[in-house]
């Protein structure tokens, strides 16, 4: 059966579309990081080591990274604009939930919830927001999608901080329920009437239990590597084990499946497999400089939790200034070229960094990190208008899904 195409939104209905879904989006990925500098708060209140908090960012990134590349099987069997609302929703009650938790087990618990409902959530904005401007202004809506993603992450170590310091680690969880609700009643009102609706389509379970055990064994080995000394664990060694084979087993069943649960056959497509390996690499340098620093000037700069926040916040301000003259001119100008700008301006503010010692000035800090936004402009949005050329609308939700998984993990 054909997918139905929607025309394009237009005037204040495409306006209303595009904040309610950069909200959800905003929200989902500032969940990503917020808790980063809330651990030794949480693990405190709670009477865990901060090595036992860890698991309140384990848990969410496990259970994020397997539910992404679901969105494709997801769209087809509930319908994108229904499954895109359900998840936000979802969202929202976890984050209460994760707010209310009396003990670690049950806030790990919930923080597990809370990323495999948010699984659908980026992929899905992405593809609505994509549908709602004609192609002439897919650089403008992708501009906008990126500023929401990639300020994200920065604004979370900041209000994270500011919260924790000030009001109590709870309320990090609890400013998603506003949010959430405003997020998901304006995308129902706007787009309820742009979905082409569920369709019966067979569950891939051996597939799904593929996926589940790979990527849960390969992220809970990531993140638990340092704490216990990598492959000197034999705990380590066997998550590796159970990775490799498991990627191996899913393979091979996914690429002879009439009905894959993940379509890897996306990865023939050489924009596709050429774009999303240079915006994985992208992020995972640029998640990683947001996850360390934060850590680094607490533990031995000896910033509170707000100062860190404060010393890494500007980086969204070239990235909002630059985006929207990037998304503008992304058709116009070879993407290829534009993302090289952004890798070597990132090579620049790695190598400044790399200059830090314990007595950096503020302003030494915060420059490398201005800089910082003019990279993170030119890279999102040439990327992206690379990973989706020549892709027909009913195969984004599963493109989306399958680079943003890709992207995350790297990340």
């Amino acid at each position: 059966m054909k997918p139905v195409a929607f025309p394009p939104l237009e005037g204040s209905a495409r306006v209303l579309g595009t904040l309610a879904l950069s909200l959800a989006t905003f929200m989902n990925v500032l969940d990503s990081s917020i808790a980063n500098v809330s651990i030794p708060a949480i693990a405190g209140d709670m009477g865990v080591s901060p090595a036992q908090g860890t698991w309140v960012i384990t848990s969410f990134g496990v259970a994020n990274a397997i539910a992404v590349p679901l969105t494709g099987w997801l769209t087809q069997r509930f319908g994108q604009v229904r499954l895109f609302v359900a998840s936000v929703l979802l969202f929202v009650i976890a984050s209460w939930l994760c707010g209310l938790a009396p003990t670690i087990e049950s806030l790990i618990f919930f923080r597990v919830v809370q990323g495999l409902v948010a699984g659908p959530m980026i992929p899905l904005s992405q593809t609505l927001l994509l549908a709602s401007y004609p192609p002439a202004l897919a650089g403008t809506a992708m501009a906008m999608w990126a500023m929401t993603t990639l300020v994200a992450p920065v604004m979370g170590p900041l209000l994270g901080g500011w919260i924790t310091d000030n009001i109590s680690w709870p309320w990090i969880f609890y400013i998603n329920v506003p949010v959430g609700l405003l997020a998901a009643t304006m995308a129902w009102s706007i787009y309820r009437t742009r979905d082409p609706g569920p369709r019966k389509v067979p569950l891939d379970s051996v597939g799904l239990g593929l996926l589940v055990l790979w990527v849960g064994a390969l992220q809970i080995m990531i993140d638990k590597g340092k704490e216990l000394d990598w492959f000197a664990s034999g705990q380590i060694v066997m998550l590796a084990i159970v990775a490799v084979v498991g990627f191996a087993f899913f393979l091979a069943w996914e690429l002879t499946e009439h009905h894959p649960i993940v379509n890897l056959r996306l990865f023939a497509r050489r924009n596709f497999v050429l774009g999303t390996s240079a915006l994985a690499l992208a992020y995972g340098l640029f998640f990683g400089n947001v996850v360390l620093l934060p850590l680094w000037l607490q533990q031995y700069m000896g910033y509170t939790a707000t100062w860190a926040g404060l010393a890494m916040a500007p980086v969204g301000l070239f990235a909002i200034l630059l985006s929207p003259l990037v998304g503008k001119n992304v058709s116009r100008v070879d993407p290829r070229k534009l993302a090289t700008v952004a890798f070597v301006v990132f090579a620049l503010v790695l190598w400044m960094r790399s200059q830090f010692n314990p007595q950096s000035t503020f302003s030494t800090v915060l420059l490398p990190t201005l800089v910082q936004g003019v990279a993170m402009a030119f890279f999102f949005i040439p990327l992206q208008a690379i990973v989706f050329s020549g892709l027909t609308p009913d195969q984004l939700p599963a493109a989306s899904g399958l680079s943003n998984f890709v992207r995350i993990t790297a990340g």
